[in-house]
């Protein structure tokens, strides 16, 4: 390990220099010893690189806002350990990390094998309010309920101690890099472009796991043309950590099927050219210089649409544009306050959160002052900062206004910022 730059990622390397590299991604909330039972076999044939997410293990707190930066540092961190190709193995937030680099540096992964990995991870609210729980409660709702989410309650009782050292590795990373990935999963959804995944790829899953179960895996291998599903009997959602044998041999023998030189160039599938340029999240070339023109502005409605959903969730939106006799106002809505005025550059989503709650909270617009509470939480307002908000609003817009807006302020917060039992 060494000082590491913000722009690549905590790494560690374990086998021949001049081997064949296969890269190792963790999930959410877990460290690159994730892999631990892992190494000893792999590293007999493979070069191991393994790498902390920003913020865990003990990794710079920079948070990345999205799978693609994820992406981008690695790439950056194997471009100065100047590995051009590789296999590539990650569980979860790690195994999106593999899909989007397939799907973008094609010419850089040979093989896949995804770990309890989903093209599409819950939905965006779930992630947005789990982020607004770390924010307000700090990690440990996530901590304590982590020996329940990863492994079989069986696995949980026999081994104390790797429960506990999974409630410590939650209780040590970064916060801010928890909740940034928690934004990152939220968006992150590759099912239309599954099919543009040309290399051969393992989907294996715990038989127990409730994160991302076998459901999942088999969107995956439906969606990817070379794809195999394996599940794991007797294991939940780390796989790696609770079936160690079992998860080994099945990635022994799926990267055994690439061939590599003396070198420890690999292979196979055919190497695109090493120049080709990264490719765009969406997978598509960019045009030729000659072709390309000056980009038409976006429709206010989409980019209104997206950030309405990003604050206010689905649901809500939903149940809004599903009235057909307000159809023409949630337009106007959509594309003037959210599409034009929302996503304007000149304030910050949390300065625009606080200006809307004390303009709601002078004309007494209860209904909507309950949704954009939960859009100020979205946007990094804490409850001590709303508080804070009410406090200014007593002054300048009246005591009953202000005490009529923290009964339902505090409502929502508390629904928002509870962790689920």
């Amino acid at each position: 390990m060494s000082e590491t730059p913000t722009n690549t990622l905590q790494y560690r390397s374990d086998g021949r220099e001049d081997a064949p590299v296969l890269v190792l991604g963790p999930s959410l909330g877990t460290t690159w010893h994730m892999w631990d039972r892992q190494i000893p076999e792999l590293s007999r044939s493979w070069r191991v690189v393994r790498f902390d997410l920003p913020g865990h293990g003990g990794a710079p707190a920079h948070p990345a806002a999205s799978v693609a930066e994820l992406g981008d540092r690695l790439l950056a961190t194997l471009d100065e350990l100047g590995v051009q190709r590789f296999c590539y193995a990650g569980c979860a937030l790690g195994g999106a990390i593999g899909l989007d680099l397939a799907l973008r540096a094609p010419q850089r992964v040979a093989s896949l094998a995804l770990v309890a990995t989903s093209p599409r991870f819950g939905t965006a609210d779930e992630f947005r309010q789990r982020g607004v729980i770390v924010r307000t409660n700090g990690l440990e709702p996530m901590a304590r309920s982590a020996p329940e989410q990863w492994f079989t309650p069986a696995f949980a009782g026999a081994q104390p101690a790797i429960v506990d050292w999974a409630v410590q590795m939650v209780r040590a990373t970064d916060p801010g890099c928890y909740i940034a990935a928690c934004e990152a999963l939220a968006v992150f959804d590759v099912r239309e472009a599954l099919g543009r995944i040309g290399v051969p790829a393992l989907v294996l899953v715990g038989a127990d796991d409730r994160v991302t179960g076998p459901a999942e895996a088999r969107t995956l291998v439906a969606g990817i043309a070379d794809a195999r599903l394996a599940v794991v009997p007797g294991a939940s959602h780390l796989a790696p950590v609770e079936q160690p044998a079992a998860v080994t041999e099945l990635l022994t023998g799926h990267f055994a099927e690439i061939v590599h030189d003396s070198t420890g160039a690999l292979n196979a599938p055919p190497v695109p050219p090493v120049s080709a340029p990264l490719l765009p999240a969406d997978g598509t070339a960019p045009a030729p210089a000659a072709a390309q023109e000056e980009e038409p502005r976006p429709d206010p409605y989409e980019t209104g649409i997206k950030l309405r959903r990003e604050l206010l969730g689905d649901a809500r939106v939903d149940a809004a544009l599903a009235d057909d006799f307000g159809s023409d106002l949630q337009d106007l809505v959509t594309r003037y306050a959210w599409g034009e005025v929302w996503s304007r550059d000149g304030l910050d989503r949390r300065t625009r959160s606080a200006v809307t709650l004390a303009a709601l909270v002078a004309g007494g617009h209860h209904e909507a002052l309950a949704d954009h509470t939960r859009a100020a939480l979205r946007s990094g307002l804490t409850p001590d900062e709303l508080r804070e908000i009410l406090l200014q609003t007593a002054v300048y817009c009246g005591l009953p206004a202000a005490e009529s807006a923290l009964r339902v302020v505090g409502r929502v917060v508390a629904e928002e910022t509870t962790p689920q039992a």
